[in-house]
């Protein structure tokens, strides 16, 4: 290798963020994650058992498969949200409605952690919206000041509408300001 190279493993490193970044940019990509984290408290704590000492405390209640149902049908809809974004709204309300039930069913939702997680990520799924690709002549043009904008050029998000010149109020006029009703 010469001096000047960085080295392959740098290239594909970036080459993989890249596509990484792209795809995570093409979907409720956060949503499904915090959907995802909020269903693993959920199934996971009724099944667990804790240590302290030399005694073992068992968790699990008779909402076990219940809490279990809940907690597998949240990752499922994570995965959904990743995996086909045009169903983001039916998975978010899904995955609101399961994270509410996990309060009386699954240990008070995680012990709280898993229904948060759960709220937030369909939140989050209900919210996302697709963007469109932005043309050059959409966005604005930096590189000169305001004042030497042409005067037709958009300078933000709304544009004010042209007034009509006089040759389109010839007939008005010439009724004597009357319109034909009266």
């Amino acid at each position: 290798m010469s001096p000047e190279s960085t080295g392959q493993n740098e290239h594909h490193i970036r080459v993989y963020r890249r596509r990484f970044r792209a795809w995570r940019g093409n979907r409720p990509f956060w949503a499904g994650l915090f959907t995802m984290v909020g269903g693993v408290p959920i199934a996971y704590f009724p099944y667990a058992n804790m240590h302290l000492g030399n005694v073992t405390l068992a968790m699990s209640t008779t909402a076990g498969a219940g809490s279990l149902i809940i907690g597998v049908l949240l990752v499922t809809l994570g995965l959904t949200m990743w995996f086909h974004s045009i169903v983001r709204v039916f998975a978010g309300v899904a995955a609101i409605l399961l994270a509410l039930i996990s309060i009386p069913v699954a240990n008070i939702g995680g012990f709280i952690v898993g229904f948060l997680f759960s709220l937030i990520g369909g939140a989050l799924s209900i919210s996302w919206a697709p963007g469109g690709p932005k043309s050059a002549e959409e966005a604005p043009r930096q590189d000169r000041p305001y004042e030497e904008r042409p005067e037709g050029e958009l300078q933000g998000a709304a544009a004010v509408p042209q007034q009509q010149g006089a040759e389109f109020d010839a007939p008005a006029e010439a009724d004597g300001g009357r319109h034909r009703a009266g």
